[in-house]
């Protein structure tokens, strides 16, 4: 029988999921052999690739054809590989793990149609979901509530998980997001690690003890953003940033 947190745990992750807007990959105009899907589209001056069949039948009976009436054959980037990697560790046990586990169930969610994993870590790090595996979002949301909050935080061997996890992914396509209070305590300085990541944001949780200096600094050597989240009404607009660009 589900226990009272973690239906309201369910019950988080399906408010954050009705306000989330995580944009998709811009379209990839440049026509490489194996990236992205290639797909018929109106001529919009980014392809010279003709689409003749297509063409013809968009100006059959059209005496005066007009540009948008070309078709032409573009690769579109379809998918992003993107690794979430979810602090169990002692510090972030109660409620700051439920709202972790709610903003993982409802990104699950919302990146359906992307290359996800998820990794779990504390002094040590676990894989609970494998880049690309399927996903169903409240299924990875109950899987985390199972993982005993424990020990230190080891932020760096997380990000190095996160990384070899991206192995062969083109850079332009992988980001890891690390949620965390960023109270790192065990293990090398983690700015390295992040420093060779494609892209790494920060969700951090001030909810409690925190450490937002060495958070801006992850994200600052990843090249990427960060966001600070007090409890779960706060995760929404925070993801939607973090996704815009």
């Amino acid at each position: 029988m589900e226990s009272e947190a973690d239906a309201r745990t369910r019950q988080r992750a399906r408010q954050i999921a009705r306000r989330l807007a995580v944009p998709r990959p811009p379209r990839d105009r440049r026509s490489r052999r194996g990236v992205g899907e290639l797909t018929s589209q109106r001529w919009t001056g980014g392809s010279d690739e003709l689409d003749l069949e297509r063409t013809l039948d968009a100006i059959a009976g059209t005496p005066l054809p007009e540009d948008d009436d070309v078709v032409v054959r573009e690769r579109l980037r379809r998918t992003r590989s993107v690794v979430l990697v979810v602090d169990v560790s002692g510090s972030m046990k109660g409620e700051r793990l439920r709202t972790a586990a709610a903003t993982v169930g409802a990104l699950a969610g919302e990146l359906g149609r992307d290359r996800l994993a998820v990794v779990a870590f504390w002094s040590d790090a676990a894989v609970l979901v494998p880049l690309g595996a399927p996903v169903e979002p409240l299924g990875v949301l109950d899987l985390l509530l199972r993982v005993p909050t424990q020990g230190l935080t080891n932020v760096s061997f997380a990000l190095e998980t996160a990384g070899r996890l991206l192995a062969g992914v083109p850079q332009r396509d992988a980001r890891v997001l690390l949620l965390s209070d960023c109270v790192h305590n065990a293990g090398p300085d983690p700015r390295t690690a992040a420093a060779r990541l494609p892209r790494l944001d920060v969700l951090l949780d001030t909810s409690g003890e925190d450490d937002v200096d060495l958070g801006r600094d992850l994200a600052r050597r990843g090249r990427g953003r960060i966001r600070l989240v007090r409890d779960h009404t706060d995760v929404a607009r925070a993801l939607t940033a973090v996704f815009t660009d």
